[in-house]
């Protein structure tokens, strides 16, 4: 911004010395208040995102589509370095959900990509099968524990319980987990790991999830059911074995989910916790973030927990990650939009697009799923289903 200030001519009315000096120092004021705008201090990370990179296909050579859970390596372990990224699939080659099997494995130092796990689609211990969601997580002590919401028809009509499996740093499937609790494993995982001790925070969307043909007659929409909750699962790691599953308590319930055909199901689905062990939930089918007081000690459910945000930008909020500012990213369900919010001020803060594919209404309708903070805290990995990649956003 320049600003010239000329001298009067000989013609011109000259102004008193007084009034031409309030007059400089006023246009002074104008470019310093100028200045500071143009340089003010982004309010949170989305305000500083410029570019957009695509980084590898995750179609595996079995040809499951559909990436859902996006999860950052913490350790090398195994066939895993620090820092690669994985990310599973929903969905098989035939587009079913409720059917993908596998894990892929992203690095970024070689950009190499490759298959990292693979289970039956039919495997006996996990009931109804295998398909994999957003609930995924890898452990300091290496093993990798991923959610099962499985069907054989692509919709809830065939949907079986689900369970957690847990794979070792190889890609092997070591274990599974089920049981009264597990229905349904669906949102992000949220993790405190202590290497010997750890507790899983994960969203369960299957409870008593009728048919997407059960019609609401109100809404011509399927039904809607309040009984999604949020498990936490305590877990004891024995050294050089699988984690033992010592403890469940529902901290949370009374959540929406309901059937969709397009959609598998809506349900409760991200997943963060604060450094004030407050566990944050996003409720797509409410529009809504909810927070949940003392995470890790409570005995008892919150139910829903405190209303943070509820519409606005917000629409159908699906898979959710943390700032190191203690800020909350999530990505939209219903548009290709991210939205970041300060959870302790209980404001939204800002929108940003990272799929604005018209082909969909809105723009990247249905495209976004799951999300990871990156090393360097300051970019973000995601999936676009509807081209199966995964792509970094950062400044």
């Amino acid at each position: 911004m320049n600003i010239f200030l000329s001298m009067p001519s000989k013609q011109s009315t000259m102004l008193p010395p007084q009034t031409l000096s309030m007059t400089v120092l006023s246009c002074i004021g104008i470019f310093l208040m100028c200045l500071s705008s143009a340089h003010a201090e982004p309010k949170g990370m989305l305000e500083t995102i410029k570019r957009h990179q695509f980084l590898t296909s995750t179609i595996p050579d079995n040809g499951d589509v559909n990436p859902y859970a996006v999860v950052v390596a913490p350790v090398s372990f195994g066939a895993i370095e620090k820092d690669d990224v994985l990310v599973d699939n929903f969905n098989n080659i035939s587009n079913l959900q409720g059917t993908g099997t596998t894990i892929i494995r992203y690095r970024p130092s070689t950009k190499e990509t490759k298959l990292f796990a693979q289970v039956p689609q039919k495997l006996k211990e996990c009931p109804g099968g295998v398909g994999l969601t957003t609930a995924m997580t890898m452990l300091k002590s290496g093993w990798v524990i991923v959610g099962s919401t499985p069907s054989t028809d692509g919709t809830t009509r065939t949907k079986g319980d689900g369970c957690i499996l847990v794979f070792d740093p190889n890609g092997k499937h070591v274990s599974t987990w089920k049981g009264p609790t597990i229905n349904g494993p669906w949102g992000n995982i949220a993790t405190i790991d202590r290497g010997d001790s750890v507790m899983l925070f994960i969203s369960m969307a299957g409870f008593d999830l009728p048919s997407p043909d059960v019609i609401d007659p109100k809404t011509d929409y399927p039904v809607i059911v309040n009984k999604a909750t949020v498990l936490r699962l305590e877990l004891t790691i024995p050294n050089g074995k699988p984690p033992v599953l010592k403890s469940q308590t529902v901290i949370g319930d009374g959540f929406s989910h309901r059937s969709d055909l397009a959609n598998f199901l809506l349900g409760p689905t991200g997943l963060a916790l604060g450094s004030d062990d407050t566990l944050y939930v996003t409720d797509g089918l409410d529009n809504e973030i909810t927070a949940i007081a003392h995470a890790s000690t409570r005995t008892d459910s919150a139910g829903k927990g405190e209303l943070v945000t509820k519409e606005g930008l917000l629409a159908w909020p699906l898979a959710m990650i943390m700032t190191p500012e203690g800020h909350l990213i999530v990505a939209n369900g219903k548009n290709g939009q991210a939205v970041e919010i300060d959870p302790i001020e209980k404001k939204q803060i800002y929108a940003h697009w990272l799929n604005a594919n018209q082909a969909q209404s809105p723009p990247g309708n249905g495209n976004l799923f799951g999300l990871a903070l990156a090393p360097d805290g300051k970019s973000f990995y995601y999936v676009e289903d509807d081209i199966n990649s995964l792509r970094i956003a950062k400044p």
